[in-house]
């Protein structure tokens, strides 16, 4: 967690901005060639932060030709005198969240994901929550980034996701993006005692009751819930805030045909590593790990769950189990009549 001082000069740095971060006819370009998308990621971030690790024009020109990455990355590693970017520490910004999601993820959930938010009537008023949602693909956290960019959009929420830590400390994150990038954005780390703080705070959070086991599952699997962690029901009982269950349709195919191989996720310490014909492109151009498959993605609000259930003994941690997976049975069947 950074101070409140460091806090004041991220909002001074976008305040003192005269004018907003304008599309250039080479961000339309990345926006349309997927190895771009990490480029405008970054170029946003540059426009509104000093950041002198990152990359620059060079080693964005070699992103864009097959195996180029490899070469930017040596190009960058030489110029920092041989050493990593520098691991900052940073927290959410709700003006650079609104930022980004005007200007970035807009035209991307609009046009590419093709977002739409289904059942809105059953959106309750503004407070604190907990949106728990089936999250898969096996990519690049899309359905989340969408989601949060929707429920912005139709009610002017500021949505946190609780993320895997390796989104934040991870070395290849750390190359990719500004070391700070996920918490600045909301990113919230799937630990239980931050995921807590979160909660305490009142925040909207963005959750996966599957946990990893979601993503794990893979191609195969697709559409099928597996079993709901209990940790929100218990944090939602213990902080009376409510649960607002959400069926995502189309998440599956932002990596389609996907395996993952254990071994190899272990060895990279990753959560996930999925295998598809995919891979052989993503060999050549590795910045298109932030990319997915232009898909349809639609989310079905289902009615709030209140909170209300007491977990204080051994009895009322066994109801909490039952309770997690009844909710999710109810999704899953709403998810195959979704499907149908």
């Amino acid at each position: 967690m950074i101070n409140q001082h460091s806090e004041n000069i991220l909002n001074r740095q976008l305040e003192t901005l005269n004018t907003s971060y304008e599309f250039s006819w080479f961000d339309r370009f990345c926006l349309w060639y997927p190895p771009g998308w990490l480029i405008l990621f970054n170029r946003h971030w540059q426009h509104y932060h000093d950041h002198p690790d990152g990359w620059n024009w060079l080693e964005y020109g070699l992103f864009l030709i097959p195996g180029g990455f490899y070469l930017a990355l040596l190009s960058r590693w030489l110029r920092l005198g041989c050493r990593s970017p520098r691991q900052e520490v940073g927290e959410f910004n709700s003006k650079y969240q609104q930022a980004f999601r005007q200007e970035v993820l807009a035209p991307i959930v609009k046009y590419y994901f093709r977002g739409e938010l289904q059942n809105i009537t059953n959106l309750p008023p503004a407070g604190s929550m907990i949106v728990a949602m089936n999250h898969a693909g096996m990519s690049f956290p899309w359905d989340f980034l969408t989601l949060g960019y929707l429920l912005g959009d139709a009610r002017g929420w500021e949505v946190q996701f609780l993320a895997n830590p390796v989104l934040f400390e991870h070395p290849w994150m750390i190359w990719w993006l500004p070391s700070q990038w996920s918490q600045v954005l909301g990113g919230v780390r799937a630990e239980l005692n931050d995921f807590e703080a979160a909660i305490a705070q009142g925040k909207i959070l963005l959750y996966a009751p599957e946990g990893v086991r979601g993503p794990l599952k893979g191609w195969k699997k697709r559409y099928q819930l597996e079993k709901f962690d209990i940790s929100f029901i218990q944090l939602s009982d213990r902080y009376h805030i409510p649960i607002l269950p959400v069926v995502c349709i189309g998440n599956e195919s932002l990596h389609p045909w996907t395996i993952n191989l254990k071994k190899l996720q272990r060895l990279f310490k990753l959560p996930f590593l999925p295998i598809s014909p995919l891979m052989l492109v993503l060999i050549l151009f590795p910045s298109m790990g932030v990319w997915a498959m232009r898909t349809r993605l639609r989310y079905f609000i289902q009615p709030l769950e209140p909170a209300g259930l007491e977990t204080n003994s051994a009895k009322g941690r066994a109801a909490v189990y039952q309770q997690a997976q009844q909710l999710r049975e109810k999704l899953q069947i709403q998810t195959n009549q979704l499907l149908k």
